[in-house]
């Protein structure tokens, strides 16, 4: 059984016990969520699509930890200007594990 999920401008694959990172959300560490823009839903023969989104499915998810991801370096080097700029950059990641898919 598995859904996906939309999450700002993310989406998800998701089952039960799974783990995602996604950008920053505002809830504290050990908050329950709950998605309601599901995408699509599949539990065997059972395929659901949405249009855009599926009323009957919800998705829970708690909070596990704020975090960082990797860092990411932006280098522009100019040849003949004799120029060089390095900048680097860090996404701010929420950790989220997914409890429960229900459906009715």
């Amino acid at each position: 059984m598995y859904a996906i999920v939309q999450l700002g401008s993310a989406q998800f694959k998701v089952g039960e016990g799974d783990f995602i990172d996604a950008n920053r959300i505002k809830e504290k560490e050990g908050e329950t969520l709950v998605f309601d823009k599901v995408l699509a839903f599949a539990n065997g023969a059972d395929i659901r699509i949405g249009q855009p989104y599926l009323t009957d499915v919800k998705v829970e998810a708690k909070v596990i930890k704020q975090t960082q991801g990797d860092k990411v370096i932006s280098f522009k080097y100019r040849v003949k200007k004799d120029s060089a700029k390095k900048t680097g950059h860090r996404q701010q990641l929420t950790a989220l594990n997914i409890t429960k898919i229900t459906a009715k």
